[in-house]
């Protein structure tokens, strides 16, 4: 009978400090509204029928939905700006120079890591310790997707607000030829939110898998893993271009 021994090299790992406290409170705030957010402009978008007078009379259940979510998107906007702040004063992992692509390598990464998520390819290892290249421009999309989420949002709720801030946003609708216009683009920027979130729990489940550099346990202690070759490797590379 034959048998095969599997071995493994072992590898000294270096613990490394990545995700600050502001961003990790951003992230799971930024997630919770979403999901919040996501279920109550659907209901909104497409209430189900009252059956009965009675539970038209007796109940605020839609007002309720609506309240939610106007609170959602207050807390949304608020942490949303300040990730735009922190981009500048945070670390370099924070920092908005992970997410614009500034030069061909960055593209051709881009790619790369395309080919392994989606295609499963081997022979390519791209060693990042915060967002690769790929992750990085995505939430660049998404950045700019928040933003139009809050502008169409805002410039709906403008309308039936007395209060100042929603009122910053009453040319919305103007800009872009009315509201039913600045409801249709709100609305399909939900469905790209439900798209991203999917796409993003799976591709954090698997490069976690993958890679075992504690991609899930750092947005919760801000913590990563990388190879302590590896990690001495980009040190000399960017000491080396200083």
């Amino acid at each position: 009978m034959n048998s095969t021994t599997v071995s493994s090299k072992p590898q000294l790992l270096r613990r490394v400090f990545v995700w600050e406290l502001p961003v990790r409170y951003y992230h799971w705030l930024n997630a919770g509204c979403i999901l919040v957010l996501i279920a109550t402009g659907l209901i909104i978008g497409d209430p189900p029928a009252i059956m009965t007078s009675k539970e038209a009379h007796s109940s605020y259940w839609f007002g309720t939905t609506r309240f939610i979510h106007f609170v959602a998107a207050y807390i949304f906007l608020f942490n949303f700006l300040f990730r735009i702040y922190w981009g500048f004063v945070g670390n370099k992992y924070a920092s908005w120079k992970n997410f614009i692509p500034t030069n061909r390598q960055y593209f051709k990464d881009m790619w790369n890591i395309l080919k392994s998520d989606i295609f499963m390819t081997k022979g390519y290892n791209v060693h990042t310790i915060g967002h690769n290249r790929l992750a990085g421009f995505i939430y660049f999309m998404t950045f700019i997707a928040f933003g139009i989420q809050c502008l169409t949002g805002f410039g709906l709720y403008s309308a039936m607000s007395d209060w100042w801030l929603p009122n910053l946003f009453s040319w919305v609708p103007y800009l872009l030829g009315g509201d039913f216009m600045v409801r249709t683009i709100h609305h399909w920027a939900t469905w790209f939110f439900i798209l991203f979130t999917v796409v993003h729990v799976y591709l954090v489940f698997y490069h976690d898998y993958v890679e075992g550099h504690g991609e899930i346990s750092s947005m919760g202690g801000g913590w990563k893993f990388i190879e302590e070759e590896i990690f001495k490797r980009k040190k000399k590379i960017k000491n080396s271009n200083l």
